[in-house]
């Protein structure tokens, strides 16, 4: 039996466990130990937009890793940024916007809008920051009996989304930070992460860009690669938020994309890990493959072998994908794009500092449809422009809990 308790003045949580062989730590006699939890989680959103149109206003004087290097921006106030600014739909990256003020259209705002055929107001996106938070506080509770303390997101408009999501009754309490950069992406959708500032101090944030063309040699402006350092209880860890580019056109048309992707993923495990051989890195995100496609295998390299060697990354989902599970569905087909990756160091069983116990698809019955020719699949907001009143998103999310030791 589970029982939980609470160390107030380290605002910590504590597992009491009863640990046998299937924990992998005794065979024979079970002893009694204590362990501290932490639940990380990952949720893509679907198209989480606030309901003003905006713009992406570049101020190329500032540092590409500055957070206010790209924002989003009511097109009512343009006016107010035209000085010395150009709107341009040209080639955008680092280095060629140094030194210039720039403001880029981007599709969709006149979808998720008032007037557009969503009829986005303000009354639906409080809906849906409403159902959002309440799985975001469920995430990984039938363990740890609380809230998780990292959670990373996949389309999200912008900052303001977040800050809206974590104030939310069923997330304030928790006091989560937010690490947020807009991204090139031409939808205007972002990734992001949360965090509760008790228990993860960030040391260092970074976002990655990831340069890819279409077939006729234009750029694809897709999300970035965020990564997020710091201390967790304590302990370092790094967070990297994906979401690869999408299948759109075709899966083998596309599939150059996410391999570069990958590729990219893989140099910053590479970062990390020759930095500190020892180093925890954990990456999340939807990822628009499945664990067995190329891009996963072949170019980030992940595995689920149980023996790993220093610099291998291990792929946590590959497991219940062999098994027949998925985050989400098209045509009756499942796929298990929402995945989690972890250094070595995070897999064990010995638990004397953080490692991963469990990995889960988060897919309760509340977020399932109930009915019709999609019975069963995640339960969307939207089915085209059909409102749902109780709709979530196109994914399930996932989660994993780390464990480690206490002393008692």
């Amino acid at each position: 039996m589970n029982s939980f308790k609470s160390n107030v003045g380290f605002k910590k949580i504590i597992i009491s466990l009863t640990l046998t062989f299937c924990l992998g730590l005794f065979n024979t006699q079970a002893q009694q130990k204590q362990y501290q939890a932490a639940t990380i989680g990952f949720y893509n959103v679907e198209n989480l937009f606030d309901t003003i149109q905006s713009v992406g206003y570049v101020d190329g004087n500032k540092d590409y890793q500055d957070e206010f290097y790209h924002v989003s921006i009511d097109v009512n106030d343009i006016p107010k940024y035209a000085k010395d600014t150009v709107m341009c739909n040209c080639v955008l990256n680092e280095n060629n916007v140094k030194g210039k003020k720039i403001i880029r259209d981007l599709i969709l705002q006149e979808e998720f809008s008032p007037t557009g055929p969503k009829a986005w107001n303000t009354e639906r996106y409080n809906q849906k920051l409403k159902n959002i938070s309440r799985v975001i506080s469920e995430l990984g509770s039938s363990i740890t009996k609380t809230a998780p303390v990292v959670v990373g997101f996949a389309e999200i408009e912008n900052r303001q989304n977040l800050e809206d999501l974590i104030n939310q009754p069923a997330l304030k309490k928790y006091d989560y930070g937010i690490v947020h950069y807009n991204s090139w992406d031409k939808r205007g959708i972002d990734v992001g992460l949360i965090y509760q500032k008790s228990r993860f101090k960030v040391t260092e944030t970074r976002k990655y860009e990831l340069v890819i063309n279409n077939s006729n040699g234009t750029r694809d402006y897709t999300r970035d690669i965020l990564r997020v350092t710091g201390l967790l209880d304590g302990e370092e860890v790094s967070f990297i938020v994906n979401h690869w580019p999408s299948r759109r056109g075709g899966e083998a048309v596309s599939a150059p994309k996410r391999k570069a992707a990958g590729k990219l993923l893989k140099s910053i495990f590479d970062e990390m890990t020759g930095k500190n051989p020892n180093a925890k890195v954990i990456a999340m995100g939807d990822f628009n493959d499945d664990p067995v496609d190329k891009s996963i295998t072949e170019f980030l390299g992940a595995t689920d072998s149980n023996k790993l060697n220093k610099g291998d990354i291990y792929s946590a989902m590959l497991p219940l994908y062999k098994k027949g599970h998925g985050t989400l569905a098209y045509r009756d087909s499942w796929n298990l794009f929402d995945q989690f990756f972890f250094s070595k160091d995070l897999i064990g069983n010995n638990y004397k500092t953080y490692e991963m116990f469990r990995t889960e698809i988060y897919a309760p019955g509340y977020l399932k449809s109930q009915e019709g020719a999609y019975k069963g699949y995640p339960n969307r907001m939207f089915g085209g422009n059909t409102y749902h009143y109780n709709g979530y998103s196109d994914h399930f999310p996932v989660f994993t809990v780390l464990l480690r030791e206490v002393s008692k």
